[in-house]
């Protein structure tokens, strides 16, 4: 009964693990979504005083601008992305990897 016992234990543990983890990771997305959606309908010059200038730069599908900025911890890419329209306004973000605080 006591190996039971302690493969029962080592089992809770292990998943309640693993929502620590999920609600870190769920809570530092919404805080970097938060961040980046405040650069949504501010001119491209906004978004490059806080962010820097973009590692590069494509288009879209519809011809608007996407500027790309890359970083890089713990061996994890972490790519954000700005949709910027003709007027030079940014309509639009998309954050991949980013799964540490950069805002403090």
């Amino acid at each position: 009964m006591n190996l039971y016992r302690f493969f029962l234990l080592i089992l809770i543990l292990s998943v309640t693990g693993c929502e620590t983890i999920k609600k870190k990771s769920d809570d530092i997305v919404k805080k970097e979504n938060k961040k980046l959606s405040q650069f949504i309908g501010q001119p491209v010059s906004e978004l490059k005083i806080v962010m820097g200038k973009p590692n590069s730069i494509s288009k879209s599908e519809t011809g608007s601008k996407i500027l790309i900025y890359n970083t890089k911890k713990y061996g994890i890419l972490c790519e954000r992305k700005f949709e910027i329209d003709i007027n030079e306004m940014v309509i639009g973000f998309n954050s991949k990897g980013c799964f540490w605080d950069l805002w403090g």
